[in-house]
């Protein structure tokens, strides 16, 4: 008479199975402790300070900043500043990533790599270095601005204005455009062009019907990224125009630093209103999602 015994490996599977979820992940669960405690004490912690002091007013809460930001010309004027040099500089820079992306993924060998690694060292050259370069280089007295002049092919360009900002913003989204995009092409099968081709589409044709739709998702994103980036850009801006010139983020680091006052309720109420602009504009960006090529 033959016994057989059962392997335990069944009844052992299904004791695992039957814990919770987060009982059966708990050394996954431990090792993300370091991670939200770090979000919690930097993200986390001091937006909810800026939130707090955003409605603190002198006699307790109140939405008094919220008014005198609405109600001043000059701080609407560092808005539209900002939101006009950020859409520029994204727009451009966007354009010419996507064309640099379709380019660079036809080239193969050692000048991809370079690229590559060139744009990966260029990606963390801004603020005050990337100012004084553009200064030395494109400045009132910089070299190329008195070759150009001297050829006469440089008449009113001015660095310290909105074009200068504009050209300077440009010049570091582009390294963060063309890393997020590049990978995003590997979605195109060279095949589909071909296809299009034999069909009688035009070289326009296969990107306005097919790349540009399958794109659209890495397009958006991308979009987002470099708003939100030239929007919270403070350093390069202020190192190149003293803080002269009127954007949000140097306003709200005269308020906080109390060069002229301290009001850092006011500074929160500021960051407060950019903040909800970015939230606005990445919910639009959801919304387009929904309604792209991928979401049917």
């Amino acid at each position: 008479m033959k016994t057989s015994l059962s392997s335990p490996l069944p009844m052992a599977a299904d004791a695992v199975s039957a814990r919770p979820r987060y009982l059966r992940y708990w050394r996954a669960m431990l090792l993300l402790v370091p991670m939200l405690v770090l979000l919690a004490l930097f993200c986390l912690a001091p937006m909810g300070w800026v939130l707090a002091h955003s409605v603190q007013g002198e006699h307790g809460l109140s939405l008094e900043h919220f008014r005198v930001i609405l109600g001043s010309p000059f701080y609407l004027q560092a808005f539209d500043n900002s939101l006009r040099i950020s859409l520029y500089s994204t727009v451009i820079a966007l354009l010419i990533t996507l064309l640099g992306a379709a380019s660079l993924r036809r080239v193969d060998g050692p000048l991809k790599n370079a690229v590559i690694a060139l744009t990966n060292m260029t990606s963390n050259l801004s603020g005050v270095p990337l100012a004084f370069a553009f200064i030395i280089l494109i400045g009132t007295n910089g070299a190329l601005t008195l070759l150009l002049r001297q050829w006469g092919w440089l008449q009113d360009f001015h660095l310290y204005s909105r074009n200068g900002l504009i050209l300077l913003y440009t010049y570091f989204q582009l390294p963060l455009g063309l890393l997020l995009l590049y990978p995003a092409l590997d979605a195109l099968d060279d095949h589909w062009q071909e296809a299009a081709a034999l069909l009688g589409a035009s070289h326009w044709a296969y990107w306005r019907h097919i790349a540009l739709p399958v794109l659209a998702p890495a397009l958006l994103g991308t979009f987002i990224l470099l708003l939100a980036n030239a929007m919270g850009a403070y350093a390069t801006a202020f190192a190149l125009t003293s803080g002269n010139f009127n954007l949000v983020t140097v306003r709200i680091a005269s308020l906080v630093s109390g060069n002229i006052d301290l009001e850092p309720n006011l500074a929160a109420a500021l960051s407060v209103v950019l903040v909800a602009l970015l939230a606005l504009v990445a919910a639009v960006n959801q919304w387009l999602l929904k309604r792209s090529y991928h979401a049917r």
